[in-house]
């Protein structure tokens, strides 16, 4: 019987398939597919809305109904809580199996709040009781590295999310290392950089400002950035698995094939590449040529900031472009979350 595509990606590389914010059909075909983790984020509730929406409302009508003293934001917690329990419940198996290096589930807070470091090492301590396989997922920002470093001193598994410049990886790098030196702990690390939606801004960027630029060379600025990291990981043997996340093609996956590396996608696009079943190759050594890094850092100074090693400082990293875009898509899926909730209370109240 013919393997499928990520079966063989698995067997004949160390590239490996993570499932994003799945539905519960999807979370049973990647698990098949061969999945080893699942990413959820902020935005995971209102996406159920669009493809289980008689499980998801029912999961807010009994949370409203079971703690009717809570506030909206409180609920909303709870029914993160509840959904994400799910999917910790079916990947607990691997969890096992594997001794605790697969089966592993994300969970992301409210990101109003992913300022708060105290606020986040809390609320993530609070996830942490769902399951042995719970895995926090924090955005690489002053806050957020604080508490990761907090976090990874308490043995907590993270996933370091929104990573668009070598400056934010080499940060979280450092952190992960000084707490480990002092606790003596070294949970599971992975470092996520959001490969699709660095090319989607500056897309817009080069839309917006009609700058020159040659469609293929724009094409490979995310991945550029991402194979750099992965040098630099592997170079210099820094802690942590690269992930990939927010893929918006196929490349966003097939580009980092063979690489110690882990790539996080929407079940549609993993059902296109098995469809598609194209044939593995290595492809993240690949070189990148010099005039292409060149081109691109001469006309997207954003570009630049996150190439080169010092492109941004610490306090930096929230107010770049690429990281506020992608917060900004969290928020409005949040949102719709607390819109929800709120819309059933009101309905109660009005039986």
């Amino acid at each position: 019987m013919k393997q499928g595509y990520f079966h063989r990606v698995h067997k004949e590389t160390p590239t490996r398939l993570w499932i994003n914010n799945p539905s519960d059909s999807d979370m049973e075909k990647a698990l098949a597919a061969g999945a080893v983790n699942c990413t959820t984020n902020p935005s995971y509730c209102s996406k159920l809305l669009q493809s289980e929406p008689a499980y998801i409302k029912a999961v807010i009508r009994d949370t409203v109904r079971a703690h009717p003293n809570l506030s909206t934001d409180a609920l909303a917690i709870e029914v993160i809580k509840t959904v994400s329990k799910r999917i910790l419940d079916r990947f607990y198996p691997l969890y096992q199996s594997s001794k605790g290096k697969e089966g592993y589930v994300t969970i992301q807070d409210d990101p109003r709040k992913d300022y708060n470091a105290e606020h986040t090492v809390k609320i993530h301590l609070e996830f942490a009781k769902l399951g042995k396989n719970f895995m926090a997922k924090i955005p690489v920002i002053a806050g957020g590295c604080e508490a990761i470093e907090e976090l990874v001193a308490r043995n907590i598994p993270v996933c370091a999310t929104e990573i668009f410049s070598i400056a934010q990886a080499l940060e979280i790098c450092e952190r992960y290392q000084r707490a480990s030196k002092k606790s003596g702990n070294h949970p599971s690390f992975y470092v996520t950089h959001i490969t699709g939606i660095f090319d989607q801004y500056f897309a817009e960027v080069v839309k917006n400002e009609k700058i020159p630029i040659d469609p293929t060379v724009l094409s490979q600025a995310g991945t550029i950035i991402a194979r750099k990291e992965y040098q630099i990981l592997k170079e210099r043997k820094l802690p942590g698995t690269l992930l990939g996340g927010g893929a918006r093609n196929l490349s966003h996956f097939t580009e980092f094939v063979g690489g110690d590396f882990h790539i996080t996608i929407n079940w549609s696009t993993a059902e296109e590449l098995i469809h598609k079943d194209p044939p593995v190759e290595n492809r993240i050594d690949r070189p990148t040529p010099k005039e292409v890094v060149e081109e691109l850092s001469a006309k997207l100074p954003g570009f630049r900031r996150a190439y080169e090693e010092d492109g941004m400082k610490l306090e930096e990293f929230a107010d770049f472009g690429p990281v506020m875009l992608f917060k900004t898509m969290f928020l409005n899926g949040y949102i719709r979350l607390l819109d929800e909730i709120a819309e059933t209370r009101l309905r109660k109240k009005g039986e």
